[in-house]
């Protein structure tokens, strides 16, 4: 079953393809040593500190998504949304929305604006954010199967390309959100328009967009909220010559990474 049959690219290929690179990043105690940004250091979050309540909105949305399955107000509503679109346009603009709030966040930066966290870590955020927001997609559009609008998409619930921006468009307000709410209202206001692309295009129908604008959001919090564990265990060192290695790796055509950690 293919997921994605409207010849545009999908955001979460691009980011598999990254991934190897990116993962190299990640625990490095040669890197961990090193200050990034100009010597500024990250200031992650403790898992303390991220409130249950943070996760109210996108589980929110996501739950109405699924309800769409269940609940006939909420499916009605796909298919008058989808009509009053019609007839549509064709774009793939939309794939390339989803990297403007990634690409802002390392613009940013190098305009000399500090962030929130350095570029490793903030590599390793947005990496880890790929990996849970791709699972999240790939397994619930092979597992529902639902067709999409237009005919163009054989599983089409929830929205890749949604799930990518919203989790782009967060990324942007954790990263930014503290020096501007600005940023938070760019990122967001990026993330909505490509959530209606995908509708005027008829990929989608506006719950599989809505779930996939939760899913996104709770992607990007879940990294900030598991990343300073991660770090955490792969980077101690209690003087007993304990060390981290991680590296890309390419076989077969198949890209991945090597680890290896002593203890």
């Amino acid at each position: 079953m293919k997921a994605e049959n409207d010849n545009t690219l999908n955001p979460f290929l691009l980011l598999k393809k990254l991934l190897p690179v990116l993962c190299c990043l990640i625990a490095l105690r040669s890197v961990a040593a090193v200050p990034c940004d100009s010597g500024r250091h990250s200031r992650l979050q403790n898992a303390d500190t991220i409130k249950a309540a943070s996760f109210i909105v996108p589980a929110a949305l996501a739950a109405y998504g699924g309800l769409s399955f269940a609940v006939h107000p909420i499916r009605r509503l796909d298919y008058y949304l989808d009509g009053k679109l019609r007839p549509g346009i064709k774009t793939t603009v939309a794939t390339y929305l989803v990297f403007t709030p990634i690409a802002a966040v390392y613009g940013l930066n190098l305009a000399g604006v500090p962030g929130k966290n350095n570029f490793v870590d903030r590599t390793a955020l947005i990496a880890l954010t790929a990996c849970f927001g791709g699972a999240a997609d790939f397994s619930l559009k092979h597992i529902i199967g639902r067709p999409g609008p237009g005919g163009f998409e054989t599983s089409s619930f929830p929205s890749g390309h949604t799930i990518g921006v919203f989790a782009a468009a967060e990324f942007l307000a954790e990263e930014y959100g503290d020096t501007s709410p600005g940023y938070t209202v760019a990122g967001y206001t990026v993330a909505i328009v490509t959530g209606t692309m995908r509708m005027y295009t008829h990929n989608h129908w506006f719950s599989d967009v809505v779930a996939g604008a939760g899913i996104g959001i709770a992607s990007t919090k879940l990294a900030y909220l598991v990343y300073p564990c991660v770090k955490k265990w792969l980077t101690r060192d209690n003087g007993s010559g304990k060390s981290t290695f991680i590296m890309p790796t390419y076989q077969d055509g198949m890209p991945g990474f090597a680890f290896a950690k002593t203890f």
